[in-house]
């Protein structure tokens, strides 16, 4: 049973274009399984986390992530009588977005692009479900809800000021309200994203040994999951001391998010899906306290693991190859593959030509923008340095 202030799919504001409805699946249903479907949710799969894929079969990558949120993010809603299918919808779309080389990509195309209206991986997810993915007959694009368009334009909060320009393009065709706050089920995705990663990621340093098991066991909140778990199993082998200690800070992080959206939807009390998006706040979030000592471990794994010397070198590496292959495609666009020639061929002006160029870098997994860089720009393979 939903609860009055989710998202009923009987009562969705549709899609851009009309749509014959499924008989046997909800519109929110459809929406992620066209998201599943989509070339970009496929090449999720080798796209950067923290680590360069190829660095470790074991490190998380973008799809890994998008799928571990996804879980997060549907236990929640499920908790809270949210509508679990277009959580989940926007938990597998929320990094559609995201270049190779993951932020450090993304801060270098963004540079790139400063003269060209900049670029801004969560406009860029809107500009791939609603332009860049191009299967079906009647349309481009995926066709979404507007409930997952406003979900994945504005999971983090309104959205004022200047606009990015895949966001503003798209918003003057189809009025996604971006001053008001989404939907709880947006707000549960995006409060998923850092449920999953603020875990998989003191995980992930783990193994690359860029801190210790005693390091962590410091930190706020891990030293009572480790204190728990030396007592509750004293001896316990090296390894699955650390597995449940995190299963446990895990569990701690999802209670929290819990606890708090409880005491907000009673302080509201919401009657529909609109008094969440006029209630001038966000309804999902963690308790201050808990907030405070999650900000002492970004500050850590900060240090200790994005700033890692390793990670550092690596980072303007990448940096070289995103650098290096946007001012090659813009002086010899005949480059692109066929398929985007047409695009190149109608675009006017410099400024076009650029949106074109970061898309198509945009879209690349690590490997692929490694590969055409050895071959379009230093005709030799480009060997990415490992973190350690």
């Amino acid at each position: 049973m939903l609860a009055v202030y989710a998202c009923d799919p009987a009562e969705s504001r549709g899609r851009l274009v009309a749509e014959e409805e499924s008989t046997f699946r909800s519109c929110f249903q459809r929406d992620r399984d066209r998201i599943i479907h989509a070339s970009a949710f496929r090449r999720l799969k080798h796209k950067t986390q923290v680590f360069v894929e190829h660095e470790g079969d074991y490190y998380r990558t973008r799809l890994t992530h998008s799928i571990e949120v996804a879980q997060v993010a549907r236990t929640i809603s499920g908790v809270l009588g949210l509508n679990a299918e277009l959580t989940e919808a926007l938990a597998l779309a929320h990094d559609l977005g995201h270049t190779p080389f993951g932020h450090t990509g993304e801060d270098a195309l963004a540079d790139l692009m400063a003269p060209y209206g900049g670029f801004d991986h969560n406009a860029q997810a809107i500009r791939i479900v609603t332009s860049l993915e191009r299967h079906y007959a009647e349309f481009d694009g995926l066709n979404l809800t507007w409930e997952t368009l406003e979900g994945l334009a504005k999971h983090n909060g309104p959205v004022t000021g200047n606009l990015p320009y895949a966001l503003a393009a798209y918003n003057a065709r189809h009025d996604l309200e971006l001053h008001t706050h989404a939907s709880a089920e947006a707000q549960v995705a995006a409060i998923a994203d850092d449920v999953a990663y603020n875990h998989h990621d003191l995980h992930d340093g783990l193994r690359a040994e860029l801190f210790s098991t005693d390091e962590l066991a410091d930190l706020p909140i891990l030293q009572d999951c480790f204190a728990e778990v030396d007592q509750r199993y004293p001896g316990l082998n090296y390894y699955k001391r650390r597995h449940e200690a995190l299963r446990r800070f895990f569990g701690v992080l999802v209670e929290d998010v819990i606890a708090v959206a409880r005491g907000n939807l009673a302080e509201i009390a919401p009657q529909s899906v609109a008094d969440i998006r006029r209630a001038g706040r966000g309804v999902i979030r963690f308790s201050d306290a808990l907030w405070a000592d999650l900000n002492l471990i970004r500050a850590f794994l900060f240090k200790r693991m994005y700033r890692a010397p390793g990670v550092i070198e690596m980072r303007a590496e990448v940096t070289q190859v995103v650098n290096e292959l946007f001012p090659y495609f813009m002086a010899h666009p005949e480059a692109l593959p066929k398929q985007w020639r047409k695009d190149v061929e109608e675009a006017e002006g410099e400024t076009a030509l650029a949106r074109i160029v970061a898309d198509y870098i945009a879209g690349m997994t690590d490997r692929f923008a490694l590969q055409r860089h050895a071959d379009l720009v230093t005709g030799t393979p480009t060997t990415v340095t490992k973190h350690g």
